[in-house]
């Protein structure tokens, strides 16, 4: 009664690589006990978190055919939007909630359209992938998602983004902003899982610097005056101060993401007995609801609603 913090699985969001075949379930190596599935074994995975209580899942494609813009992000046949479809269809208690990003899906493994500059360099065109961005989020929002999450780091994403959702009819499809995406060195996993490193370069030039958290404020009350819904933070445990700054500076739902580095190296110490996986597990993602987050994105969403149930 007395306990404090509450880390209940309905504040629990499971994220999910999608890719395109059948009978695909394929371990990523560098996240054990996460997947790249096709959309048949996907549902089973989906069924079976629904059934642990997980209300809900974000949706990641892995682009099987990649362009210099990244065209494959709203193709309506996509893996992500056919398994959106399915999931509603069969399971339509689950929220889906898809990431809006052109990463997995272009030959460079940027963000968006690249340009190259008077100068000779490239760099990420910021205007030009604002219209990518929008077709992306009405695809998914046309599958039945639920939520799309810009995670591009665009400026002005949000308000392209809901703009095209309202026009077309999607008034009710809401937004989760990626509004504080630091660019961290914790998303070395996901690179793998979601076959998305940049062939040159990095993202730093579009990512927030860690080293400077004074724009946390203003880039997540921006994007909630653009019409986001919900803001988050990416990573969310080293960045506790951040989170505990962003809740007592917006109203709106606040997620953190627990990202792929943080999951897996809990995983690799624990596969050491250096750690007990359950209790640091719970721990950290107690911490990450202590410091304000309403909504908790994690690859421990599965283990952590049988824990609880405990």
């Amino acid at each position: 009664m007395l306990g404090g913090t509450r880390l209940c699985v309905s504040d629990l969001i499971a994220p999910l690589f999608v890719c395109e075949g059948a009978g695909v379930r394929q371990e990523i190596g560098s996240m054990p006990g996460q997947f790249q599935c096709s959309i048949d074994t996907a549902m089973e995975t989906v069924r079976r978190w629904a059934d642990a209580g997980v209300p809900a899942v974000l949706l990641f494609g892995l682009g099987d055919k990649k362009d210099a813009i990244g065209s494959g992000a709203w193709d309506d046949r996509a893996a992500v939007q056919r398994l959106t479809r399915e999931i509603k269809k069969s399971l339509p208690q689950v929220l889906v909630i898809t990431d809006v990003c052109l990463c997995e899906y272009t030959d460079h493994g940027h963000c968006g359209t690249l340009r190259q500059r008077a100068d000779g360099a490239t760099d990420v065109d910021n205007d030009a992938t604002l219209q990518s961005l929008a077709k992306a989020a009405l695809s998914h929002a046309a599958a039945g998602a639920d939520i799309v999450a810009p995670s591009a780091m665009m400026d002005g994403q949000v308000a392209a983004i809901r703009a095209a959702l309202d026009k077309a009819g999607h008034q009710d499809a809401g937004i989760l902003s990626y509004a504080v995406k630091f660019a961290s060195s914790l998303y070395g996993p996901f690179r793998e899982a979601a076959q998305s490193a940049p062939q040159s370069g990095n993202r730093r030039g579009y990512q927030m610097d860690y080293h400077c958290p004074r724009g946390i404020i203003s880039e997540a009350l921006a994007d909630i005056e653009e019409g986001a819904d919900m803001v988050m933070v990416k990573p969310a445990g080293p960045y506790l101060d951040v989170l505990a700054r962003l809740r007592e500076a917006v109203d709106v739902p606040l997620a953190a993401y627990q990202v792929s580095g943080e999951y897996s190296a809990v995983k690799a110490a624990a596969a050491r007995g250096w750690l007990d996986e359950q209790a640091v597990a719970l721990e950290i993602t107690t911490a990450l609801k202590r410091a304000g987050a309403d909504l908790i994105i994690t690859y421990y969403a599965e283990q952590l609603a049988h824990w609880l149930s405990r």
